[in-house]
């Protein structure tokens, strides 16, 4: 249980700040989103997990630490107020003053952009999800035939890049003319940040460059780490408007459930479950090309919260299950 000390001491800190911030409802309210943010995002922990294994240690403590500092004032707080700043015309400062003073007004500023937020952060996961499952090397396979015949695209050169791009061009077709640039503008966002990303982690895994100072850091693979994280934090930060305008209380209760769901990343990695329980990965990717179409899904028409958490723990659940039975078999 030591790994969720941490986690316990930083929520007990944000029900105390949030009980002297809004009282009794401002406490009600931050427990119900540490809840939510949990529960919805289980299956984070396990994608996680599956980058994280792969890290030295000193970096894993890092994603703990600094990784909660990009999640919490980057992805919580900055974020949003970025996307106001963009939409309105204002200044940082005052649309800092907007969320404290006019919590209302400032919310909805965040829910009006959720086009461009959901479809930057669909088509990225998206990309994560076509990546693995459209990888011809993979040998093991947790859906039989259906996965050997989707590997075997892998063989066509960038195959997922054109995947994503077919299905942004086929969403447009379904939204008012008014949100087809920003949607547009904002998925190619969402899949080049994905290429680029990964052609700088393979340039520093190349075998000539393993020596590099820069290479065995692990610095890619915790900024990359970091982004996966984001990205499964956007539907989170357009979603808890819903349930409170209050900007504090949302930051108090998302990022202290953030931070259990880190503490049980570390846990899955220092258990090594990914290893005992072979299908896991398989399922958490699985959960991340459900939450991208949820998120491309929810430009066009809304979708609730309750589906957004279940099909991810389904998913979870299910490849959970089916590496219990493959290992009774072996």
């Amino acid at each position: 249980m030591k790994h969720f000390l941490p986690s316990g001491l930083i929520t007990a800190i944000a029900l105390l700040i949030a009980f002297l911030w809004a009282g009794v409802s401002g406490l009600f309210i931050c427990v119900l989103m540490i809840i939510l943010e949990v529960s919805f995002s289980f299956d984070n922990a396990v994608v996680n997990a599956t980058v994280m294994r792969n890290m030295k240690k000193k970096w894993q403590q890092r994603f703990l630490t600094w990784g909660m500092l990009v999640t919490v004032f980057g992805m919580y707080y900055l974020f949003p107020l970025l996307i106001v700043s963009l939409a309105t015309g204002l200044d940082i400062i005052d649309v800092m003053r907007l969320a404290i003073h006019a919590p209302r007004i400032y919310s909805q500023h965040v829910m009006a952009s959720h086009t461009q937020i959901d479809a930057f952060g669909g088509m990225f996961l998206l990309m994560v999800f076509l990546t693995f499952i459209l990888d011809e090397g993979k040998d093991l396979h947790w859906l039989g035939g259906i996965e050997k015949h989707l590997a075997r695209l892998g063989q066509l050169e960038a195959i997922e890049i054109i995947v994503a791009l077919v299905l942004l061009l086929a969403l447009q077709s379904f939204l008012p003319d008014a949100d087809r640039l920003h949607a547009m503008i904002a998925g190619i966002a969402g899949v080049t940040l994905y290429v680029v990303m990964g052609s700088i982690i393979s340039l520093f895994n190349l075998k000539e460059m393993r020596k590099s100072a820069f290479a065995k850091s692990g610095l890619m693979g915790f900024i990359y780490l970091n982004l996966l994280d984001a990205s499964f934090s956007l539907d989170a930060v357009v979603g808890s408007f819903v349930i409170s305008n209050d900007i504090v209380i949302i930051v108090l209760g998302l990022s202290a459930g953030a931070m259990f769901v880190r503490s049980l990343t570390v846990q899955l990695v220092r258990k090594d479950t990914l290893a005992q329980y072979v299908f896991l990965e398989h399922g958490a990717h699985y959960a991340i090309g459900a939450l991208a179409v949820i998120m491309l899904v929810s430009i066009i028409t809304p979708v609730s919260q309750i589906v957004t958490g279940l099909a991810g723990l389904v998913f979870i659940l299910a490849s959970f299950w089916s590496s219990v039975r493959y290992n009774r078999r072996h």
